[in-house]
């Protein structure tokens, strides 16, 4: 018999639609591979999602983003249902999605990330650094909130409008460059894609609009900057403990002389899965097929108890 697996999509936050997406296309893929599977739109009420749990399924594609989905918390519920799941586990969920923390762990390995600071929302109607720098909240996905505050702006950093965010947030020197990313399969790095904004830089709307960015794969650097950009990507994975699928997202300077311009952002735990997201991207550049490769994923899918 076929496995059931049970895919959960939708969630609670600021990504749901994303999330949606995602969820609609993983699971298309695995029917493909002969699973049986049942669409799981998760909302906020958890007595729904363990009923829709019923009966109970072999493995979970979580193809949740942002909060409840991807910082440890729905990880921590599979864990105590014993279902096994994919992507990471409660402890790497929770440290990715807390940029601050990840950038500790950072550190602690070597891996050169912007230099930051995380500070109460009221402390930012003055510049902590000079301009240009980015604000960023403190744990939220897919650049949802993310903004460069340039020399010249007339709105104060946080915008004309309130933060929804919470009461801290994180603010990086502003890194100019290019945009690259990588993805890690397992043990193993797929490829370095460079990502060109048409205009802007690559924040929501470009990430998920077509014909806003163009992606370059492989990205035209220089062969010692890709080598370092996937040691780093595939190094950020295991310091965080991470298992499955991430993608590591990246600023290179390339004005810097060899790697001194090669900077990690941040990880993610749940990257995209939608037609226009980079992981399946450079998985088919690698000759995996988006069917092959979400039943890869279910193949090691696990809990932690």
């Amino acid at each position: 018999m076929s496995k059931r697996v049970a895919v959960l999509m939708g969630g609670r936050s600021a990504e749901r639609e994303v999330s949606l997406v995602s969820g609609k296309d993983c699971a298309e893929g695995l029917r493909q591979k002969g699973y049986d599977v049942v669409a799981v739109e998760v909302g906020h009420d958890i007595d729904d999602l363990l009923r829709a749990l019923q009966p109970r399924p072999d493995v979970v594609f979580n193809a949740l983003h942002g909060r409840f989905g991807e910082d440890g918390r729905v990880q921590g519920l599979l864990d105590l249902l014993g279902l096994p799941y994919t992507h990471s586990g409660v402890l790497a969920s929770a440290l990715a999605m807390d940029k601050p923390l990840a950038k500790q762990v950072f550190a602690a390995m070597g891996l050169q990330s912007p230099e930051g600071k995380v500070l109460d929302v009221e402390m930012l109607k003055a510049d902590p650094f000079p301009r240009p720098y980015v604000v960023k909240p403190l744990a939220e996905g897919s650049s949802v909130g993310v903004r460069i505050v340039r020399a010249g702006d007339n709105l104060p950093p946080l915008g004309s409008e309130n933060w929804p965010f919470g009461g801290q947030v994180l603010v990086e020197r502003y890194i100019p460059g290019r945009e690259l990313t990588v993805a890690v399969m397992g043990d193993r790095a797929l490829g370095v894609t460079e990502l060109r904004p048409r205009v802007g830089f690559y924040d929501y709307e470009a990430k998920y609009t077509a014909g806003k960015t163009d992606h370059l794969i492989p990205a035209p650097v220089p062969a010692i900057v890709g080598a370092a950009a996937k040691s780093m990507a595939l190094a950020a994975h295991a310091a965080l403990g991470c298992r499955g699928v991430t993608r590591s997202d990246f600023r290179y300077d390339d004005t810097q002389r060899g790697l001194d311009g090669l900077y990690l952002l941040e990880i993610n735990t749940q990257p995209g899965m939608t037609p226009l997201s980079l992981v399946p991207e450079q998985a088919a550049y690698c000759g995996i097929s988006f069917p092959d490769f979400v039943a890869w994923m279910v193949e090691n899918a696990r809990c932690d108890v």
